[in-house]
């Protein structure tokens, strides 16, 4: 087959300029709302509970089981389903088309989120999880078109620090899920002082608190409005235009445009490549070539996601067991939510986000094989660690509260430094153009399954605050994370390589023409 198109040349070996680091930007501010909108949740669901199920002699109020579950199971379910819809529609309408659209969905349904239709408990519970329902449907498209764009937009250099830079702003984004509750929650505390703080009844929840968890959630709008207008402004990437709609003239445009260089049209090449890569996700050839790289995304997204989930959604329960915060039972429901938030907000800043950010300074040093690898060993580990010895390092006489949070901050650390940051990056690199957004989208659906596993399963362990229970969850956690170090094996290599060497789209030159210089 003829060399590479001049287009493709370019973007895979031009310098780092403005356009990259604008893109990051647009996209990042996409994964910010996603996290902030997933993870904020945690913070105010014991809140609800205090409101909208009273306590029974003298008692905290508390969510039953099941309502809990779905408070923070349905959003993982629309994210599931959604990234399965726009995966799929980002590659049969293009990347820029179906863009806007979810950040339109997550704005409108992170406000109506904090809205009841109604005053009673079932239609406030109800109202909350159908909009977080949609909510994560809009979250859902997120993950494939994000990843894709910024794949396809990155030269073959700094491609994976790019695309994990995006992906690090989810961690950005539940920091301020911790720092926004915990800054309210203080605000409520400050402003209306009938929360009772040195005497009973510790149950009450004062009328104004239901304001709170109602204007989390709706902050959650504001990053998607501030991005939609610049989304739009982006042009639809040239590999899309060029391999997939085979128009090379407004490809060379579009990105000559962007890299401010002059390209070449080249139709004919697209053309022949165009062809020879015409095959669908479902046939032979696919399955031949790029079986087993979907079936290891897939399986490590899914592996993985069981124990990342679990952890973030379960931290409200496990905080009160390893002594970071008192027992409900000891302080009102605004310092409830305070102190919550604040110790989500601590394990996030200095356990969570770090790690993504490791990943984006050393993921093209390392590669992502190795990192992944790394994080899924680590986690097993400290997790492992954590439920041998759960009930000494949870006793209060022992003084163990914080080699505690040591260990459990380490696991979210390699999590992120391992594969949180790389089963996002992978599953953008290793397909073709036709189906690289589907492929992405089946291996992050994959990872919501795992997510509904945390929720639904895992999670059940972790309410009662039971030593055996959680010591089960974590132990279970650790083997799942071994099953994901052992399923790394199925992935490749992809540092250092352009997105189409990798894929098997053009086996023709990799360098640029001479006469032509990118850098």
């Amino acid at each position: 087959m003829a060399s590479k198109l001049a287009v493709i040349r370019a973007l895979d070996n031009t310098r780092t300029q403005l356009y990259h680091f604008t893109a990051i930007a647009i996209a990042g501010m996409g994964f910010f709302t996603d996290a902030y909108d997933l993870f904020c949740i945690t913070a105010i669901t014991k809140l609800l509970g205090r409101i909208y199920y009273p306590g029974i002699n003298g008692a905290p109020g508390k969510l039953p089981h099941y309502i809990t579950n779905a408070v923070t199971g349905v959003a993982l379910v629309g994210t599931l389903m959604g990234q399965l819809f726009f995966g799929y529609l980002g590659d049969k309408l293009g990347r820029k088309r179906v863009y806007g659209l979810t950040l339109i969905l997550m704005a409108l349904c992170a406000i109506c989120s904090g809205l009841s239709f109604g005053s009673s408990t079932k239609s406030v519970i109800t109202t909350l999880c159908f909009f977080r329902f949609w909510l994560g449907f809009g979250i859902g498209g997120d993950y494939p078109l994000s990843a894709t764009i910024m794949s396809e937009y990155a030269n073959k250099k700094t491609r994976g620090a790019f695309i994990a830079a995006v992906f690090a702003m989810q961690g950005v984004g539940i920091i301020f899920a911790g720092l926004v509750s915990m800054t309210l929650s203080g605000l409520f505390l400050w402003w209306f002082r009938g929360d009772p703080h040195d005497k009973p009844p510790f149950f009450v929840a004062q009328p104004e608190a239901d304001f709170l968890w109602r204007i989390v959630l709706m902050i959650g709008a504001l990053p998607a409005l501030l991005t939609f207008y610049w989304r739009m402004k982006m042009p639809e990437t040239g590999r899309y235009t060029a391999l997939i709609e085979g128009n090379a003239k407004k490809a060379a445009v579009d990105m000559g445009r962007v890299l401010e260089i002059e390209l070449e049209e080249e139709q004919e090449k697209v053309a022949q490549i165009k062809a020879a890569n015409e095959y669908k996700i479902f046939s032979k050839t696919f399955w031949e070539k790029h079986g087993h790289h979907l079936i290891g995304t897939m399986s490590t997204w899914f592996l993985l996601d069981i124990a990342f989930y679990s952890q973030n959604l379960a931290q409200k329960d496990i905080f009160p067991a390893m002594g970071l915060i008192k027992k409900a039972n000891t302080m009102g429901a605004l310092r409830e939510v305070f102190v919550t938030s604040r110790a989500m907000f601590l394990i996030a800043l200095l356990g969570t986000f770090p790690g993504y950010w490791f990943t984006v300074f050393y993921i093209e040093k390392l590669g992502r094989f190795k990192i992944q690898l790394i994080g899924f060993f680590m986690m097993s580990v400290f997790m492992l660690a954590i439920g041998v010895k759960y009930k000494e390092l949870r006793d209060p006489n022992q003084h163990e509260g914080w080699l505690f949070a040591i260990l459990y901050g380490l696991t979210f650390f390699f999590a992120n430094f391992g594969p949180n940051s790389t089963t996002f990056v992978l599953p953008a690199e290793l397909f073709p153009t036709r189906v690289r957004s589907t492929c992405h989208a089946m291996s992050a659906a994959a990872g919501k399954a795992g997510a509904l596993v945390g929720a639904f399963g895992v999670q059940t362990y972790t309410l009662d605050q039971s030593t055996n229970k959680i010591r089960a969850a974590m132990m279970f956690m650790a083997f799942t994370n071994m099953l994901g170090f052992c399923c790394t094996f199925l992935v490749t290599e992809t540092k250092g390589r352009s997105l189409e060497e990798i894929s098997g789209e053009d086996d023709g030159e990799d360098q640029p023409e001479e006469g032509h210089d990118y850098k």
